[in-house]
């Protein structure tokens, strides 16, 4: 992990509002966890590799935590409900309280956000984007703490330009659906392609092409 932890790690380390505080080979193992889980995922890993980074016996780690999945539902499933929700409410609070003259400065402003997001939070998105699909309870805490908050207030801001006029008249479920689509799609190839130095990637190009798609697809001149 980077010199400079994550603000996430830092506060999942703390134990804040878990009313136990972590003993130092805990947060040992945790920091070895979330580092082999962001490089590896959770199927590619082990306990044993974990725990070797950590500077404990393998033993150590299921007097913590009885298997693998449990060490792995300790990171993420606090940092999802107590850390996460908070971090994209917080940056979406920017977004979302402002006010734009059109749909495009909405969508300008969530490509900026996410991308400043991304770079801060990256090993934690990684294990979130790995690991997901897989897990039922990880799917359950991102629906109910990060999905519903987000797009409900998304859908506000949509059902405002439909009521002046400004946008096509689609359900504001799908208008939210296809804009994130679009928008995660281009910062998903940004954040795995783009940034290689071997990269053919204009990123101003990039944008604005995906602006425009978006603006064009929903029937929005631009």
């Amino acid at each position: 992990m980077s010199e400079t932890m994550e603000q996430w790690v830092e506060e999942l380390l703390k134990g804040e509002g878990s009313g136990e505080k972590m003993t130092e080979k805990q947060t040992k193992i945790l920091q070895s966890a979330i580092e082999v889980f962001a490089e590896k995922g959770y199927a590619g890993s082990s306990t044993s590799e974990i725990a070797q980074r950590a500077g404990v016996a393998e033993g150590t780690i299921f007097r913590h935590y009885k298997t693998k999945k449990d060490l792995l539902l300790s990171i993420v499933a606090p940092a999802m409900t107590k850390l996460i929700a908070p971090f994209v409410l917080r940056g979406f609070n920017k977004v979302l309280d402002s006010e734009y003259e059109s749909y495009e400065g909405v969508i300008r402003a969530m490509i900026e956000n996410r991308i400043e997001f991304i770079a801060k939070h990256r090993n934690l998105l990684r294990i979130l984007l790995q690991e997901i699909p897989f897990h039922p309870e990880l799917q359950e805490h991102f629906q109910r703490d990060v999905l519903v908050k987000v797009l409900g207030r998304l859908q506000k801001l949509v059902t405002g330009f439909q009521a002046k006029g400004q946008m096509v008249d689609l359900p504001s479920m799908t208008v939210v659906r296809l804009t994130i689509s679009a928008i995660m799609g281009y910062i998903a190839v940004r954040s795995l392609y783009g940034e290689r130095k071997d990269a053919v990637w204009d990123d101003v190009q990039e944008r604005e092409a995906t602006i425009t798609f978006i603006m064009r697809g929903l029937g929005i001149a631009k």
